[in-house]
């Protein structure tokens, strides 16, 4: 039961998406209509500079708190109280892959059956998993055993070479999955699995952030699109690479929003929250001229050790030959000009493997495909990723894919 009381419940297909981010707590409250949803409510609240650490939580019962204080608001908008959750994780020990895995049928002329789906998908998930999660365990210092599947999906299905969405009724010698897999520490991991217990709803899911944000364009019925999403919050940046269609993956690191407020804090010899507004203001270009100079001088070195970042992240990305040449920017931490500025200035690219210099645009809430604002409150990027989180949790809530609905049940069994 949660630490607060909650008013009765509305019948109807309602559910709530939470982001808790290093910055704020963001919470939609929304109506699901088959593939479609509406957003109802908005609520936001502010965290203090304790409660979250790159992306991390720090303080879990002042979380609580602010996650109960967007929810209300949220609610008191929607009208409404919904029952159901999908939530957000972000942090740089957040990681996801997706694992290839080829299965030979012993009777490829036979037409494959739910029975045989089912085993087929347990035993190339448990194979993904092992894979993946040991990778993880190398590149943290963390034992396996203390690292957790947050999410999976399956991200293309092929027999013979063929793609195809339901492979039951088909024949064939040769089944290749492609499942991606986010793996977090237990003890952040838990942490939201504390706070979900307390706010007294069914979880449909723990999802990474930059794998709803990298699905959120419904980019799934066209098989050639190729993008970098970069999600730029306030304690970490996140970056997916979708190749063809399917989520390669999703990585992060501790630079974000924050990093660039307290470079003007030290500048300026003012207080974080000062400098927070300076910064806000200096992105919605508010500022007087020879402010924002002293600013933007301010900003300069830390997007070059941000670009570095970013460098050395897609050059993480070893199994692909080429990187998409597409980049598309979100998250507060977007809204500052030198962003977009110093990826498309700079030579970076040139040491990746890129076929082509990139193009760079922001993702804003109306691509967000099958989601519908009626609060009119959602209009830049920083709402993007709690609308990407009520966007994928359509997923959950209607469970109408047979592939889905197998993988959950596996994946119910490595979280256990």
């Amino acid at each position: 039961m949660g630490i607060l009381s909650r008013k009765p419940h509305r019948r109807g297909n309602y559910y709530l998406a939470l982001d808790i981010g290093t910055e704020f707590v963001k919470a939609l409250v929304c109506a699901s209509e088959g593939t479609k949803g509406r957003v109802l409510g908005v609520g936001r609240k502010r965290q203090k500079l304790g409660d979250m650490q790159s992306g991390t939580v720090t303080d879990i019962a002042a979380v609580i708190g602010n996650c109960h204080d967007a929810i209300r608001e949220a609610e008191r908008e929607a009208g409404v109280t919904p029952d159901q959750m999908i939530m957000g994780i972000a942090g740089e020990l957040v990681k996801g892959a997706t694992t290839t895995t080829t299965y030979t049928r012993t009777r490829p002329d036979h037409k494959m059956d739910l029975a045989e789906l089912k085993n087929i998908v347990h035993k190339v998930q448990w194979k993904a998993f092992d894979q993946v999660r040991g990778q993880l365990a190398f590149e943290t210092g963390y034992n396996e055993i203390d690292v957790k599947l947050v999410n999976a999906a399956i991200v293309d299905v092929r027999i013979d070479g063929y793609k195809v969405t339901n492979p039951i009724g088909f024949q064939g010698k040769d089944v290749a999955l492609s499942i991606f897999n986010a793996f977090a520490p237990l003890i952040h991991f838990g942490a939201l699995q504390t706070i979900s217990a307390e706010l007294d709803m069914d979880l449909l899911a723990i999802s990474a952030e930059p794998y709803a944000v990298s699905r959120c364009l419904g980019y799934e019925d066209a098989g050639q699109f190729s993008a970098i999403f970069i999600d730029i919050g306030g304690g970490t940046t996140d970056i997916a690479v979708v190749n063809h269609g399917a989520v390669e993956g999703t990585k992060m690191f501790t630079l974000g929003g924050r990093t660039f407020t307290k470079r003007i804090s030290q500048s300026l010899n003012i207080s974080f929250d000062e400098a927070e507004k300076i910064k806000i203001a200096y992105a919605s270009d508010q500022l007087e001229k020879q402010s924002s100079k002293v600013v933007r001088e301010a900003m300069k070195s830390d997007c070059e050790v941000w670009l570095s970042g970013v460098a050395l992240t897609l050059g993480e990305f070893e199994n692909l030959d080429t990187l998409p040449s597409k980049i598309l920017l979100c998250g507060g931490g977007s809204h500052l000009p030198e962003i977009k500025e110093v990826l498309e200035t700079s030579e970076w690219y040139k040491s990746l493997p890129f076929t082509r210099k990139p193009q760079v645009n922001f993702i804003q809430p109306n691509m967000v495909v099958n989601m519908v604002d009626e609060t009119k409150r959602l209009h830049d990027q920083q709402d993007v990723t709690p609308l990407a989180l009520a966007n994928l949790a359509l997923d959950y809530a209607s469970e109408e894919q047979v592939l889905s609905k197998v993988l959950k049940k596996v994946v119910r069994l490595m979280q256990i």
